[in-house]
């Protein structure tokens, strides 16, 4: 039985994602520079983090497939395009966040993943609609998360 090319393509998106996942996992240190920032009372506990990213990138990977399936091969450069790119800003949040400790510096990456969300969305619901809408929670996530960006730089500045 031969495998269809969907089912490729998710396996091809899920492998992208467990690698995102355990990049920014490693990356992502709590400990005692952490604890100790000044934080929002609305923040999220720590424990919700994963879980949060663990759907986040599930359905990310299912986006993916549906609109690589969907396209022909023009459009699936531009859907690797958008991917890759939006993965290296992904990840590298937290290197900036914890590994460099400079929450100022990932405030502006963390905007710039931002709107790496957007072509992701664009180019993905151009390919399929259902594509498009389930990088949503995805945008709404990282909005959450540049607004709590931006509340930890204010509590705690300046950061050198």
């Amino acid at each position: 039985m031969e495998m269809s090319s969907f089912y490729w393509a998710l396996a091809g998106s899920g492998a992208v994602a467990l690698v995102v996942a355990a990049a920014g996992g490693i990356l992502t240190e709590i400990g005692p520079w952490y604890d100790n920032l000044k934080k929002p009372g609305w923040k999220p506990p720590d424990w919700a983090f994963g879980p949060i990213w663990t759907v986040i990138l599930i359905l990310a990977a299912i986006g993916a497939a549906l609109a690589w399936d969907a396209a022909d091969t023009a459009g699936r450069a531009a859907i690797f395009t958008v991917l890759a790119i939006n993965s290296v800003l992904n990840i590298a949040w937290s290197g900036v966040f914890f590994k460099m400790k400079r929450p100022d510096w990932a405030l502006i990456e963390v905007i710039m993943l931002w709107f790496s969300i957007l072509p992701l969305i664009i180019v993905l619901g151009f390919y399929s609609e259902t594509a498009g809408l389930l990088m949503l929670p995805y945008l709404l996530w990282v909005s959450i998360a540049a607004f709590l960006n931006y509340r930890i730089v204010a509590m705690n500045k300046p950061f050198v």
